[in-house]
């Protein structure tokens, strides 16, 4: 019986990369219902939202969806799409592999690189608790924060913007025992959680304590911790010493491109957000608008996601199909894109749609 799926095509080069996606998971020989809905900046002005309600609907009747990327414009226009379809799903978990590719340029080329981020997806900074500068309740906050801390926020006039940064014990629990359970059922052997606890006491503090009592209930799984800054240090470093990380919000966000970045880049990251009734699949990259319509974007990361999707409807001999054709082109070097070749400039290089081609020639 097919599955239903719903595939988001998303703006800028979105839709190029949602087309080559497709053909991808079609060639495995999965049976895919595809329900195609459209949300983004193209929706925005045809619609008045970039996030019509049929998607919303589309992904709660069918619990699966693939999204290709969606523009968020920086400091200023709607929220984050996919903010949005995470806290309004509840896919609370967010999880980023960042695996090395022969072919795929790297400076740790000699290091294979096998890491996976379990992000926490609703709490933190990115829940949106913000105060604008220059509002009437935002002087009052800051009025009242300074009478009940010793330490005073110090303002030149109505210029202070405030983020309030929530750490729940439900919500910490959730994603540790998520990464943990993630580690049980992959054969991973480590967990490494991520914070700053030595400065926020009472939030990365709880998050730190919360963590390491789940742990106790995996004692097959070695559990440790880091803090953030040192972190990205020991992944400079020594990346082959990490598995599984486990992160917050915002601390997620930066390390899950700093860990796609050794294995060379977001076009070969691929993501997936995952709540109890539902996940929906996307590029860990953005859209790329000034490429929009050139047939000219990396797939691979739309195509890998779709990889994890298969997994996660436990078709695994489908998704190892997928993986394996994905690595031969890229190691092949002869059908991909103009980012994956040695000289970023050679004539060899061939589209978004070519490479795709390829790749189902390999299934």
């Amino acid at each position: 019986m097919p599955y239903d799926v719903t595939l988001i095509t998303g703006d800028g080069t979105g839709p190029e990369l949602a087309e080559a996606a497709r053909k991808c998971l079609d060639a495995t020989g999965v049976k895919i219902t595809w329900d195609v809905q459209e949300a983004g900046i193209d929706v925005l002005a045809r619609l008045g939202t970039p996030l019509p309600d049929a998607v919303l609907q589309s992904i709660r009747r069918t619990k699966c969806a693939l999204k290709a990327p969606i523009t968020t414009p920086v400091g200023k226009g709607f929220r984050s799409i996919n903010v949005h379809l995470r806290q309004e799903l509840g896919l609370y978990a967010c999880i980023r592999p960042c695996k090395s590719y022969a072919g795929v340029r790297s400076f740790f080329s000699e290091v294979p690189i096998d890491l996976v981020v379990v992000r926490e997806n609703t709490e933190d900074l990115y829940a949106g608790v913000e105060f604008e500068a220059g509002k009437p309740e935002t002087s009052k906050l800051i009025d009242f924060i300074n009478g009940i801390s010793e330490r005073k926020i110090k303002t030149k006039g109505d210029v202070t913007g405030v983020s309030i940064k929530p750490i729940s014990v439900p919500g910490t629990q959730r994603i540790v025992r998520c990464a943990l359970d993630y580690a049980r059922k992959n054969k991973r052997k480590k967990v490494t959680c991520v914070h700053k606890a030595n400065i926020m006491k009472f939030s990365d503090g709880l998050w730190l304590a919360e963590a390491t009592k789940v742990a106790k209930d995996y004692p097959d799984i070695q559990f440790e911790d880091r803090i953030v800054d040192n972190m990205c240090m020991q992944l400079v470093q020594k990346p082959e010493l990490y598995d599984v990380l486990v992160l917050q919000n915002l601390y997620g966000d930066i390390l899950s491109d700093l860990c796609a970045g050794l294995v060379g880049g977001l076009g070969v990251a691929p993501g997936a957000n995952i709540g109890d009734g539902g996940a929906v699949f996307e590029a860990t990259h953005g859209s790329a608008p000034k490429y929009k319509g050139l047939n000219k974007v990396n797939p691979t990361a739309l195509i890998l996601s779709g990889m994890l999707m298969l997994r996660y409807l436990n078709e695994n001999s489908a998704a190892d199909r997928l993986e394996g054709a994905v690595a031969a082109v890229i190691k092949e070097g002869k059908h991909v894109t103009y980012d994956l070749k040695a000289n970023r400039d050679d004539p060899t290089a061939v589209g978004t749609r070519e490479m795709a081609e390829a790749i189902c020639r390999k299934l």
